[in-house]
């Protein structure tokens, strides 16, 4: 039976998302991103390029790291939890063990309870390799792959966190923040409204995401 998640009772309410590029974290996990903070949660975004090698021409290389800033504020985020790095598109499997390094500094900097970062399953080699060192990582912790439909053969729908409108306005509003990645045919208000109408009603609510379960700690 897949597990229904209100936000459990934590030590000390750290969450971490690890998006491989920026704005993955928001389509994987926007709508608990922001559930979570209004909830009282310390959420931290950590995210490893923001893609200047694959951005269209007609916009500055580095438009991302702004839409980023911007989408995340909208999430609720706090600008001192939201974490850059500058990893090249793409070519993350060159990069194992910095990327590795980089995330145990913010495993002891953070001490998070609950990791958010991309399936097993995602087919994206960024995407693969930052599960993979997350795992790593975080094997004693608390972690939840979100997914992305266009990247995930399959996805054990094993878990999931229910939301409000509130929640879903929030996430979409910050995925408009997005000017550059609009083009994408996921970037989509009706393709992520209806994911998570979806979503909700395999469990009996208005509006869910779902997430894999590598490891629950109670």
């Amino acid at each position: 039976m897949p597990m229904r998640l209100d936000l459990p009772v934590v030590k000390n309410k750290r969450v971490l998302v690890l998006a491989p590029h920026t704005d993955d974290g928001e389509f994987g996990c926007g709508g608990t991103i922001n559930k979570f903070i209004t909830q009282g949660y310390d959420v931290y975004y950590a995210a490893f390029s923001a893609c200047e090698q694959s951005v269209l021409k007609e916009f500055p290389k580095d438009i991302l790291i702004t839409e980023v800033k911007s989408a995340t504020a909208t999430l609720g985020l706090k600008k001192e939890n939201l974490i850059l790095f500058k990893y090249e598109v793409r070519k993350f499997n060159y990069f194992r063990q910095e990327i590795l390094e980089d995330i145990v500094k913010l495993a002891a900097e953070i001490k998070p309870d609950i990791i958010f970062m991309p399936c097993e399953s995602d087919i994206h080699q960024d995407h693969h390799t930052i599960f993979q060192e997350g795992l790593r990582a975080f094997k004693f912790k608390t972690i939840l792959c979100y997914e992305l439909p266009w990247n995930n053969l399959s996805i054990n729908t094993s878990s999931f966190v229910y939301l409000d409108s509130k929640n879903i306005t929030a996430k979409i509003n910050a995925l408009k923040k997005y000017k550059s990645q609009a083009h994408r045919p996921y970037a989509n208000e009706e393709f992520i409204k209806a994911l998570a109408k979806v979503r909700g009603v395999q469990i009996g609510v208005d509006y869910a995401e779902a997430f894999q379960v590598v490891r629950v700690i109670l």
